[in-house]
Order: C-alpha cells, then sequence, then structure tokens
C-alpha cells in the first residue's frame, strides 16, 4: 500500500464516520431507555494506595510512555484500558487521566529533544514549520474528537479505532522494514570502502588525515539555544492560549445554547488562520526556490507542497485530531506514522510529533481541570512517571540508533505502540459492547446535546 493508498484508507474512515452519523443517527429508539446510559455516566475515582494495581499500573504507565514517546504517538490506547480495568477509573476518568500521562511524557521527550543535534543536518531537529501545520488542525480535531464521542455508540468507536488502529500499524511497519533493509545496504557499503582502505595504504593515510580535522562540538545548552525559534513557538502559544481560553468560556455556558455554539464556531477561524499562515509560508519558500533553481526541501517533509497536498495534511490533521478526542489520546496515532509517510525522517518526527502533542495533550489537561474530570493524587503520581518514562525512553533508544546506526528502531516502536493500542481498546471495547447487548441497554447514536 503505497502512501496514496494510506492517505485514502485514512479518509474512508473518517468518511464512514460522518456517514454514519448522518444516516444513522437515531436516538429515539422505543428499544431502550436513556437510564441505562446513565449507568455508565456515573464517576468512579479509586484512592492512590500502593498495592499490586498501583505497582502494575505504574510498570504499564512506564513502558507506555517510554515506547509512545520515542514513537511519537503518546499511547492513550494503552493508557485508557489500563486504567479503565485494573484500576477501576469509568472511562471519561481514564480519558482525562490518559491526557496527563501524555502531557507529562511529551513535555519531558520536548525537553530532551531541544538537547539533541539533527542527525544530519544543521537545522533544528523539531520542525516548526510541520508543526505550526499540524498543530492548529490536531486542536480543531480534537474539539470535533470530543463532541463525537458524545454521538457515537462505544461499539462503533470501537470499530473504527480497529481499522484506523491497525491500518496505520500495518503501514508504519512496512516503512520500517524499507527502511530496515535501506540501512542494511548503506552499513554493507561502508564496510566495503573501509575494507578498500585498508587494502590501500594511501587511503588509510588520508582517512586518519582527514580524522585529524578539527570537529565543530556544541554544547547541550549551545544546541538548544539554536534548536529555539522562539518566533514560532510564541505563535504556537498565542494559538494554544486561545483554544484554552474558548474551552474555558464554552464549559461556563448552558450546552446548547447559542454562547456555547459561538465560542465552539470561533475556534475554526483561529485554528484556520494559523494553518493557512502556516500552508501559505511552506507554498511561497518552494515556489522561490524552484525560480532560483534550488531543489532542496523547503521543510524536513520531502512531498511537494501544492493545494492538494496541503489539503491533504489539514484533513488528516482533522482526522487525527478526531481520534485523539475520541480516544483520549493526544492525536499522534495519525500524526507519527503521517510524518514518516510524507518523507520525515524517524528522529525528526518523533520530535515534532511529541513536540504537537504537547500542546494537543495539554489543553485536554486544563479544560479536563476545570470539568474536575480527574482526581489531582492521581493525575500528579502518573505526570510525574510518564516524565521520568518520556526522558529515560528518549536517553535509551537514541543511545541504540547511534549504537546500531538503525532509526529504524524509532519506526518499529511506533508500529508496536499502535498495534499494542489496537489490541487493547479492540478487547475492551468488544467485550464491554458485548456486556451492553446482553443488559439491553441503548447502542445507537445520539445528538449532540447529549448529557
Amino acid at each position: 500500500m503505497g502512501t496514496k493508498g494510506f492517505l485514502i484508507y485514512l479518509l474512508s474512515a473518517f468518511l464512514l464516520a460522518i456517514f454514519s452519523l448522518t444516516f444513522l443517527s437515531n436516538p429515539k429508539h422505543p428499544s431502550f431507555s436513556y437510564t441505562h446510559i446513565l449507568t455508565h455516566s456515573v464517576t468512579i475515582w479509586p484512592k492512590l494506595r500502593f498495592n499490586w494495581r498501583t505497582i502494575l499500573m505504574t510498570v504499564i504507565g512506564f513502558m507506555g510512555s517510554a515506547c509512545g514517546t520515542v514513537g511519537g504517538v503518546g499511547g492513550g490506547g494503552i493508557f485508557v484500558p489500563m486504567l479503565n480495568l485494573i484500576v477501576g477509573f469509568d472511562t471519561k476518568s481514564a480519558a482525562a487521566l490518559s491526557k496527563c500521562m501524555i502531557m507529562g511524557a511529551s513535555a519531558s521527550s520536548v525537553w530532551y529533544n531541544l538537547r539533541v543535534a539533527h542527525p544530519s543536518k544543521n537545522v533544528p531537529i523539531i520542525d516548526y514549520d510541520l508543526a505550526l501545520l499540524f498543530q492548529p488542525m490536531l486542536m480543531l480535531g480534537i474539539t470535533i474528537g470530543v463532541a463525537l464521542s458524545v454521538v457515537f455508540p462505544y461499539w462503533f468507536i470501537t470499530v473504527l479505532i480497529i481499522i484506523l488502529f491497525i491500518g496505520t500499524s500495518s503501514r508504519s511497519f512496512y516503512r520500517g522494514m524499507e527502511m530496515w533493509k535501506h540501512e542494511t545496504l548503506v552499513k554493507k557499503e561502508i564496510q566495503r570502502r573501509e575494507n578498500l582502505a585498508n587494502l590501500d595504504r594511501q587511503a588509510v593515510l588520508d582517512a586518519e588525515y582527514e580524522a585529524l580535522l578539527p570537529r565543530v562540538e556544541r554544547s547541550g545548552l549551545e544546541i538548544m539555544r539554536f534548536n529555539l525559534r522562539w518566533k514560532r513557538l510564541l505563535v504556537l502559544m498565542a494559538v494554544w492560549t486561545c483554544f484554552v481560553l474558548l474551552q474555558i468560556f464554552k464549559n461556563d455556558t448552558t450546552l446548547c445554547s447559542p454562547l456555547y455554539w459561538v465560542f465552539n464556531t470561533l475556534q475554526i477561524p483561529v485554528g484556520l488562520c494559523v494553518f493557512l499562515y502556516g500552508a501559505m509560508k511552506l507554498h511561497r519558500e518552494e515556489k522561490r526556490r524552484k525560480m532560483s533553481g534550488n531543489t532542496e526541501a523547503v521543510c524536513e517533509a520531502t512531498i511537494e507542497w501544492s493545494s492538494l497536498h496541503l489539503l491533504f495534511c489539514a484533513l488528516c490533521g482533522i482526522v487525527g485530531g478526531t481520534v485523539g478526542g475520541l480516544l483520549g489520546s493526544g492525536g499522534g496515532f495519525v500524526l507519527g506514522p503521517l510524518l514518516l509517510e510524507i518523507g520525515v525522517t524517524p528522529q525528526v518526527a518523533s520530535a515534532t510529533a511529541t513536540f504537537v502533542m504537547m500542546f494537543s495533550s495539554s489543553l485536554s489537561v486544563v479544560e479536563f481541570y476545570f470539568l474536575k474530570r480527574f482526581p489531582i493524587p492521581f493525575a500528579l503520581y502518573l505526570t510525574t512517571v510518564s516524565v521520568v518514562a518520556g526522558f529515560w525512553g528518549q536517553f535509551l533508544v537514541r543511545k541504540l540508533v547511534m549504537l546500531l546506526k538503525r532509526a529504524s528502531l524509532i519506526v518499529f516502536i511506533l508500529s508496536a505502540v499502535i498495534f499494542a493500542s489496537a489490541l487493547t481498546m479492540g478487547v475492551v471495547g468488544i467485550e464491554k459492547s458485548i456486556r451492553m447487548l446482553h443488559e439491553h441497554e441503548y447502542m445507537g447514536f445520539l445528538s449532540f446535546c447529549d448529557e
């Protein structure tokens, strides 16, 4: 399956959801009672105690955060079932705590990545151009996903997640295999040249002379200063602040009141303005370089920034955010594989995806805090675990990539996390759907204005 087929696959799942919402919605079905729905909206907050559940939660949370941030997918598909099944939280509280874990892991990963140089170029390891392109669309998608989580029945969300995650996991694994084969050929070629150099004394002398040339070594602080782009960072912070304020104002209004829809729709022009700013910047720079005969890519992505490709990126950003809103993740399950598809190297894709997820997950955490969706002690504990896990996950995997000279390891980790999420979310979703069938609970579509 090529890149175009992969993107069509993603958009087909999204259009399937829209089709179902439009033509299958029937919240007034007479065979079921709304009292059954209310039984599953009860808030359950277990107390934080030191027992086997807490130990198992810590181990799974640590491993999920470490692998999730390395792959650039967050790990929400693992955290939500873990908190729901092992600890005993209700689904909404589990999703809110999952956002806290993703925020903590993403923040520590961003801090670590800011002190890491680009693997092959003299540019920041975080692609701010791509961040400006995807961050506003991802936040818009999260708003849509949260609204659709009220409308869609649990079984339908489960089916969509399985379809999406199996597709992205398979494509990422295939991409990783291609990279592994390419890296193997490169290593064999390097070994062949080294063997030829050893046979030629002059070549050996030349190699030793080149090794004695001074290399520019930069400290961690110098690399951090170079990786920071304050102008673009301030733009991203401004967008984040606008979305936070709109969410806070919206939550203080009556559900589905005129003021509620005003604050909801105001997010669209904010997101679109920043997206168009980033899109026009990429399009103009690419046009300028073509006119001057410069064939170098504008950013890390190797695709041509045409109107069609920009529209595809916008739609995929919205799809990623929608999945994040439905699942309680940061949207990296689509963004991570998408960055690889458009030609971004694994190290930069991981750093950029976690950077974008830091904004999207923290937006949700602030909103959930004002809505009182999670217990503070659990949130602080899990965030601390994720901060430590995110840092050490980045450190160990980066060292392993440098030692083995195989960046494809990051892609395999990404694929494994998505597959594990599909497995856990699928099992939990199927089990819950069967239980709802046996208890004759309502399993149809609801309206946006249902609590």
